[in-house]
């Protein structure tokens, strides 16, 4: 029969050996990093590269060369409150100063803003 004390013994030992093992894969994966990284230095010293050759790789890239870059477009406004001057361009949910005011009984069309090409 095995006495409390052999188990912590045990216990013990089969802690020592966990260590061992953890110093063992720690250094292992520091050697296999060294050689990684050596291997990396080599292959850009073979190809002439350099770290900001390996950024712009991964870039997306297009056929005609620079990625186009999508421009935003500003919309008109189209509605205005004229007591405080907010506005709206008739995109996306309708602001809350303007729900009030048709809550309360106004017009959409009381707060619409003249287009200037208009005649």
């Amino acid at each position: 029969m095995t006495t409390l004390q052999d188990l912590r013994a045990k216990q013990e030992e089969l802690r020592l050996q966990q260590e061992e093992i953890a110093r063992s894969i720690d250094a292992m994966k520091s050697e296999q990093r060294s050689n990684v990284i050596a291997e990396i230095k080599a292959l850009m010293a073979q190809h002439n590269l350099t770290p900001a050759d390996l950024e712009a790789s991964t870039r997306p890239s297009r056929a005609g060369g620079e990625a186009k870059v999508r421009e935003v477009s500003k919309v008109a406004v189209k509605y205005r409150h004229a007591d405080t001057g907010e506005t709206w361009t008739g995109r996306g949910l309708k602001p809350r100063w303007l729900a009030a005011a048709i809550e309360s009984g106004r017009s959409i069309e009381e707060f619409l803003v003249e287009s200037p090409t208009a005649s």
